[in-house]
């Protein structure tokens, strides 16, 4: 295993369609095998094979038990709900946008000897699926979003709303 270099936004290979895996094979194994340490590195909770410029249809991401999971020529095959939340991406360091996404996603992928299986995820997970596939397609986050905003702009924009939700008047209930 190694850890490799992570793209950021700017670089060509992360606006390019990858090409789907075909022989599942001890290179493939390496590769799985470097996304997973590198994500571990970074802290993250997914990464694409373009954003260590391989194209290749390869991605791991944190599902809900933390537990990595492999997902080759990944194809969401249901999504149900919505939800809006922050997100953010290890190719674009430090910035974070509103994205609204599927709330439960259901992905049909082949495992690193090439089975398929399907697996589903909610919220956080469901969001990871959705955006680590967009990389295979040579898509980033920030296309969802209208601003980018920093962890410290994020973090006052959060207290101001905190404090603002402290000043308004409470609501006594009645009795009768």
């Amino acid at each position: 295993m190694a850890l490799r270099k992570i793209l950021t936004q700017g670089d060509p290979a992360l606006g390019k369609v990858c090409r789907p895996v075909e022989r599942f094979d001890q290179k493939l194994h390496w590769l799985l095998d470097d996304l997973k340490e590198t994500l571990t590195q970074s802290g993250g909770v997914g990464l694409a094979a373009p954003q260590i410029g391989i194209l290749r249809r390869a991605v791991v991401v944190e599902d809900a038990e933390e537990q990595l999971l492999e997902l080759v020529n990944p194809v969401i095959v249901r999504q149900e709900g919505e939800q809006d939340g922050w997100e953010g991406c290890l190719s674009v360091p430090n910035q974070y946008g509103w994205v609204r996404r599927p709330s439960s996603v259901t992905v049909r992928a082949q495992d690193r000897e090439g089975n398929f299986f399907e697996v589903s995820g909610e919220e956080m997970v469901a969001r990871c699926f959705c955006h680590e596939l967009e990389h295979l397609d040579g898509h980033l986050f920030v296309e969802h979003t209208g601003e980018l905003y920093s962890p410290d702009e994020i973090d006052a924009m959060e207290a101001a709303e905190e404090d603002e939700a402290k000043k308004r008047p409470r609501r006594k209930d009645k009795k009768r």
